[in-house]
């Protein structure tokens, strides 16, 4: 098969690892892709932006999948381009999008479907914004509408910082004051052809910057799969999957459905188990990222045949995914100054004996090649690399990651010592 993949991050690395890790092989093209990507893809020069130069690639060089990766190209209706003509491609149209793009339509659509989630208040000014927070208390919530590359929102007892963060986003629109739902977060994903669902293995990261869930929010600095303490609640994983697939996956793909906007791809529910149930803190439309990185490693289901169907309208074929009893964790390293100022152009040094280490591998986010040949790489953003480890547990897979991650430099570099520290114990 001949897949496209559109995305130069993290994620997208773990979806070509994923191919690549499959009995048949592929041709894999990236566009744009980073220095880790063009070992194992393709890059082509081609702005994942632009739906009509993705479509004359696609169509030039017979693609037989294209799969989106970031938001982005999802919200910009890249997806849409493609389907017109004809190219299957594992990716919401840009109605369908909004999902992610647009807290207030997907609050929207929640009410409508009878999701279970916080309530909230659309607010225009500092003055809404006010009002609502007396209206709904502390701590705070506050979420940018739009896209915010992970970092609209803030939960916060300080209502100053609450207010100075909703104003920093109101030039650029409404923002969202949520009610604060307290509880431990899951991550869900489910692959969706706009009618049939096939949800794959529940995964928890960790979004905030320093160790012990303090300083500023992040993109996500590690995550883990699976969640052995679901069991504590729900008697199993799977009881927990198929609460979510029926009370939350289902209800929203068939109400986008009829309201003419099918959902085709990756629906990424972010959950918060509260003592009154479960909740959906926000919806995604496509993989995330650094759950991805743990999911993918563990399916034993062919990633290509489930997109593939996905982008077909056939999934109701496929059988529920499997995955491997292992675990995997991800622990990411970041620049200097990320998330706020990211230092970039610095040399990375000691990836060749940190992939050495048993059960590990490389996860490029934000990495350039070197500036002279046998040079180093580069980082080129906040999040640079993920370092991802399977093992049959999770104390060996923690070993395994923080072994790798030690024999990498990186100038001013950070990472948090804790992912899965407590599900290890």
């Amino acid at each position: 098969m001949k897949i496209l993949v559109l995305g130069s991050g993290a994620r997208e690395h773990a979806i070509i690892l994923a191919l690549r890790a499959e009995r048949t092989e592929h041709e894999v093209f990236v566009a744009p892709g980073n220095a880790g990507i063009a070992r194992q893809a393709t890059p082509v020069a081609l702005d994942p932006l632009d739906g009509a130069a993705v479509t004359a690639f696609a169509d030039e060089h017979s693609i037989d999948l294209v799969v989106i990766g970031p938001e982005a190209p999802l919200v910009a209706g890249v997806a849409d381009v493609l389907r017109t003509h004809g190219v299957p491609v594992f990716g919401p149209g840009k109605a369908a999008a909004q999902l992610e793009g647009s807290k207030s339509f997907a609050k929207r659509i929640m009410d409508a479907a009878g999701v279970p989630t916080g309530r909230a208040v659309r607010a225009a000014s500092v003055a809404e914004v006010e009002q609502a927070f007396d209206e709904l208390g502390a701590p705070h919530v506050v979420k940018a509408d739009g896209l915010a590359a992970g970092k609209g929102v803030i939960v916060t007892s300080d209502r100053a910082e609450a207010l100075a963060h909703a104003a920093h986003y109101l030039p650029s629109g409404p923002v969202l004051v949520e009610e604060f739902l307290s509880g431990p977060e899951v991550s869900l994903f489910f692959v969706s052809d706009g009618d049939t669902v096939r949800a794959l293995s529940p995964a928890q990261d960790f979004k905030r910057a320093f160790d012990g869930d303090e300083g500023p929010n992040t993109g996500g600095m590690g995550a883990y799969s699976p969640l052995p303490w679901l069991a504590e609640r729900f008697g199993s994983e799977k009881a927990f999957v198929d609460e979510v697939t029926r009370d939350v996956a289902l209800p929203v793909i068939r109400r986008l459905d009829a309201e003419g906007t099918p959902f085709i791809g990756l629906l990424y529910a972010g959950l918060i188990l509260t003592p009154a149930g479960v909740r959906v803190i926000e919806f995604n439309a496509r993989f995330g990222d650094p759950e991805t990185q743990v999911v993918l490693p563990r399916l034993e289901t062919p990633l290509s045949e489930l997109l593939f169907a996905a982008a077909s309208g056939t999934l109701e074929d496929q059988p529920e995914p499997a995955f491997a009893d292992d675990v995997a964790i991800t622990v990411v390293l970041a620049s200097e100054g990320y998330p706020e100022a990211p230092q970039t152009g610095r040399p990375i040094h000691g990836l060749a004996e940190a992939a050495a280490v048993g059960g590990v591998s490389i996860v490029h986010a934000a990495t350039a090649g070197p500036d002279a040949p046998g040079g180093d790489l580069l980082a080129t953003g906040g999040r640079v690399l993920n370092v991802v480890a399977t093992a049959s547990d999770f104390r060996t897979a923690r070993e395994r990651a923080y072994e790798a991650i030690a024999k990498i430099t990186l100038e001013g570099a950070h990472h948090r010592t804790d992912i899965a520290a407590r599900v290890a114990e």
